[in-house]
């Protein structure tokens, strides 16, 4: 194996650190296509009202426990090393691999087993993200960073995309087959990191921030806890957000948030240096981030339910295929996150960041519209064109963005700032699961109702039952359509009352084009409501990354110390630190107007 100061040492930094990304990205994505078979499996009936938790805490745990622990163990890799906590986390992962392929209950046991090491796989995966950014920025010079960096960053926004298809194929064949995959990677990828990988960071010795950790843990989990739970219905509401238990997680949470950072902006060796904010390169890419991964993350969901619930069923696919096929149909969304990732990395490396972001987040938007437009019952190769924009725009996005955050930061601070980026990616996924399922909630609650109890007394169905399938709260809809299966089947099948009617009706309630024409009309209201959601949030997004662009130009003094002026509020007590942010940001601004000048001359060379 190459050294640390091999010249190729980058490049197996490279390829083992998206090898991790890829994994764990793959993981936090390929539950979502399979939980049909995975429930099955464990003789679990995921839409009967006392399970809602068990789906949706296997869809949450993974990638909670990630966007909570990964600050931590970004401030860990710091303080002991970014290799050392990234190999740990290579094993983490591997033996939860293993764990969750060997579950032996059925039921609600089993489905806690599935929740508790997925949970554990979730530590492992957070050691993970919070290290693999710091690695390459450590290893990889300057100039050649964005395209490192780009090819990290589409590995793990596509991963997500690559377990939809993986998790549909492996659940045709066996359930725990969808975890057995990663550990055959897992091993390889454990022995690689610890025989390849080396130390070539800065290290930033100090004490582990005990209380600030214990603060962000407990207020971040309370607060996307509170917003998971929101999603459910409470009482006669279509969703639980009036639930005294929700709102005092989410109240009790941005408290807790509160209070750590007025803990954290006192100590000395906080877990994160907040101050890094004052950095506005780093701050506005940061909120960008989090934008973006809102809106990528409703944009998955959405999709897979417009393709499982409505859009396969019209076109002839039964219920047990669509969850594969909706995977496959999503493929030019995946195609061009691979291509333009690694593209925009190279030239944001040339030409800068800050164009190719904003251009990739306003093209996001615009594919946004573009589905608002075209009707529920779409021509797929429109589709394909404006997914596979989508992909584009989003891997515009990803590359430079990091490779901004990465940048505008102190060496010995890349942990922290890596840690933060992972923390951004994942609860920007966790976010959108509450935000987008309660604003799809919102908008078919207006109508479906209706819609559903004049559909099935159309077809001879007693109004009081009729009455009863209405009223169910709207998330049972979309979760029967997210999950692949036929709700008339599965709600109106026990009562015996599709044995009683004529089988004419029986067999139009319970086929393919019933609950896809019952529900097209309210899912498109509903369709309106997120996707200009979604449109306004890369919008935000975008004004962000063209505000985080301002340049503050450092002046050297006699010590050769820079001064920033108003861009940090320095204090006695901050002085070494806004230095070393200085001249992070100074390094920053001048490789910008490098990148400026180079271009300038190579537009004039055919003039002269």
């Amino acid at each position: 194996m190459f050294d640390k100061d091999h010249p190729h040492y980058k490049w197996v930094a490279l390829s083992n650190t998206t090898l991790g990304m890829l994994m764990a990205t793959i993981n936090s994505s390929i539950v979502l296509i399979s939980l049909p078979a995975i429930f099955n499996g464990i003789k679990l009936n995921a839409l009967d009202s006392g399970n809602t938790s068990y789906l949706l805490w296997m869809l949450m745990g993974f990638m909670l426990v990630t966007a909570v622990l990964v600050v931590g163990f970004g401030r860990l890799g710091d303080m002991y090393g970014r290799v050392k906590i990234y190999n740990a986390g290579f094993v983490l992962f591997t033996i939860g691999a293993i764990a969750l392929s060997l579950d032996p209950f059925m039921e609600g046991a089993g489905a806690l087993w599935l929740i508790l090491w997925r949970v554990f796989q979730g530590v492992g995966a957070a050691m993970l993200f919070a290290n693999s950014t710091a690695i390459l920025t450590d290893a990889f010079p300057a100039e050649r960073r964005g395209m490192a960096l780009g090819i990290n960053q589409i590995a793990a926004i596509a991963g997500s995309f690559i377990g939809l298809i993986l998790g549909g194929l492996l659940a045709v064949i066996d359930w725990r087959a969808v975890f057995i995959v990663s550990v055959p990677l897992g091993i390889i990828g454990t022995i690689w990191s610890f025989k390849s990988l080396h130390e070539v960071g800065q290290k930033n010795p100090g004490s582990l921030d005990i209380p600030g950790n214990l603060l962000f843990l407990l207020g971040l989990t309370s607060l996307l806890t509170g917003i998971t739970y929101g999603i459910q219905p409470y009482g006669g509401a279509a969703t639980g957000w009036l639930n005294p238990w929700v709102l005092g997680a989410i109240i009790g949470g941005i408290v807790l948030l509160g209070v750590f950072v007025a803990v954290e902006l006192r100590r000395k060796a906080p877990m994160f240096q907040l101050r890094l904010f004052r950095s506005r390169p780093f701050a506005m890419a940061n909120l960008a981030g989090i934008l973006a991964s809102i809106g990528r993350g409703g944009l998955q969901f959405m999709l897979i339910i417009w393709l499982q619930g409505i859009w396969l069923p019209l076109h002839g696919y039964s219920y047990e295929q669509t969850p594969l096929w909706a995977g496959i149909y999503l493929l030019p969304l995946t195609v061009g996150f691979l291509i333009s990732g690694p593209l925009s990395g190279v030239l944001s490396d040339r030409w800068g960041t800050r164009g190719l972001a904003t251009t990739g987040l306003l093209l996001s938007a615009a594919t946004f519209v573009a589905l608002l437009v075209i009707p529920v019952d779409f021509a797929y190769p429109v589709f394909a064109i404006i997914t596979f924009l989508n992909g584009v725009g989003s891997g515009m996005f990803g590359a430079p963005n990091r490779s901004t955050i990465m940048s505008s930061v102190p060496a010995n601070q890349r942990g922290s700032a890596s840690g933060m980026a992972g923390t951004v990616l994942n609860a920007g996924s966790s976010l959108s699961i509450g935000i987008f399922f309660s604003l799809m909630v919102a908008g078919l609650a207006g109508s479906l109702p209706q819609a559903m109890r004049a559909g099935l007394t159309a077809h001879h169905v007693p109004a009081q039952a009729a009455d009863a399938v209405a009223n169910i709260p709207p998330v049972g809809s979309l979760f029967a359509a997210f999950l692949g299966y036929n709700p008339i089947q599965t709600l109106l099948g026990p009562t015996g009352i599709l044995k009683a009617l004529p089988a004419a009706d029986s067999a139009t309630l319970t086929g393919k084009e019933f609950f896809p024409n019952l529900i097209a009309t309210p899912f498109h209201d509903g369709l309106v409501i997120v996707f200009v959601a979604a449109a306004v949030m890369s919008v935000i997004g975008a004004i962000a990354t063209l505000a985080g662009g301002a340049r503050v130009k450092p002046v050297a003094d006699p010590e050769g110390t820079a001064e920033v002026g108003s861009e940090f509020a320095r204090t006695q007590a901050d002085e070494e630190f806004a230095h070393q942010v200085a001249v992070a940001h100074a390094e920053h601004a001048d490789r910008a107007e490098a990148r400026d000048g180079a271009r300038a001359d190579s537009e004039a060379e055919p003039a002269r």
